[in-house]
């Protein structure tokens, strides 16, 4: 049995509630909020699901459980510099970290040391701590990575995430700034933005063994040729319909990583595409793409057998047994390496 403490309780933090309760060996034995209407809540009844008999918290060491945990399931942030204390807090507790926090996914060469700090602090107490999702954390960098398994010679990887943002929640479309004038586009262009493609070009690179010698970044408006209806409202003709955002990555003045993130409502043919060109050239694509909240709670939820069994540090999904989907937990499963 693992047991599981949950920090953040957002949209992705109550469904990763559902989704951690009805696997097998997986208890959650406490949860952790700051904001006043949730705390002293039943975390069950406040994620739509049966009472649980666990209130949420405000803070990691009012948790009555603590004690008896094994793991922190961080959905917080996005940022690392934000994220760090948080970080600290579960690792003073023992408790081996499992978070969403998109610049925790390789910030080896983005923010080193801060990297270095986690690591170091981790090492220091014997936990394990990894940042990953379906964006970064699978999809552009560990899936793409894994494919060139079965090449000879890799020259160049490319990868597409092209997806209809209508289906996503509200923040999501906040995210990629749905909505909004050019001009405020331009005024809120640092908050508008997909966290985390540099970093999944960087661990691309470390699975390669490439030294890059430059990461460039480049954000567009997609802006909207008709009026379109969503949850959030309708975004009218010429305002933004969402973003689209290119990370390159170079040796010398050679291009051999370009990651495409493309997410707008009223996109037609959502896909996911990987292009390997080597010795085999070959590319892979899932029609219609893989939801992302779905996949960001599953992939949270896999990993905890993975970071469970993984050495003490700050680990990146290259460090780690591949997860998988599994039915339940077994002793035989849980062993070290």
């Amino acid at each position: 049995m693992i047991d599981v403490i949950q920090l953040g309780l957002g949209p992705i933090g109550q469904q990763l509630t559902r989704y951690l309760v009805e696997r097998k060996g997986i208890s959650i034995v406490g949860a952790v909020d700051p904001d006043p209407q949730k705390v002293g809540k039943d975390l069950g009844n406040y994620a739509e699901i049966e009472a649980l008999s666990s209130s949420i918290s405000s803070d990691l060491n009012s948790c009555p459980a603590v004690d008896q945990a094994d793991i922190a399931v961080i959905s917080t942030v996005s940022s690392l510099e934000k994220m760090e204390a948080q970080i600290r807090e579960a690792v003073d507790c023992g408790l081996d970290v499992v978070s969403t926090c998109e610049e925790l996914s390789h910030p080896w060469q983005t923010q080193p040391e801060l990297a270095r700090r986690i690591d170091d602090y981790c090492k220091q107490q014997g936990v394990s701590c990894v940042g990953t999702g379906v964006n970064p954390g699978f999809l552009m960098d560990f899936l793409p990575s894994v494919l060139t398994s079965v090449c000879r010679e890799v020259k160049h990887i490319k990868v597409e995430r092209v997806q209809d943002a209508r289906p996503r929640r509200k923040p999501f479309h906040d995210k990629i700034g749905v909505g909004l004038t050019q001009s405020e586009f331009e005024e809120k262009r640092e908050g508008i933005r997909h966290v985390g493609l540099p970093e999944s070009v960087y661990l691309i690179a470390d699975a390669m063994n490439w030294e890059l010698t430059n990461v460039d970044e480049i954000l567009e408006s997609i802006q909207a040729e008709s009026p379109i209806q969503t949850e959030s409202g309708m975004v009218s003709p010429g305002n933004v319909a969402g973003v689209r955002q290119v990370a390159r990555g170079y040796q010398n003045d050679q291009e051999v990583i370009r990651l495409v993130f493309e997410a707008a409502v009223g996109i037609e043919e959502s896909h996911d595409s990987i292009y390997i060109t080597g010795d085999p050239t070959f590319n892979s694509t899932v029609d219609g793409g893989i939801n992302g909240d779905i996949a960001t709670s599953a992939i949270i939820v896999n990993v905890i057998r993975s970071i469970r069994r993984a050495a003490p540090g700050l680990k990146t999904m290259l460090d780690i047994t591949a997860p998988t989907y599994f039915s339940g937990i077994n002793e035989k499963g849980l062993a070290k390496y």
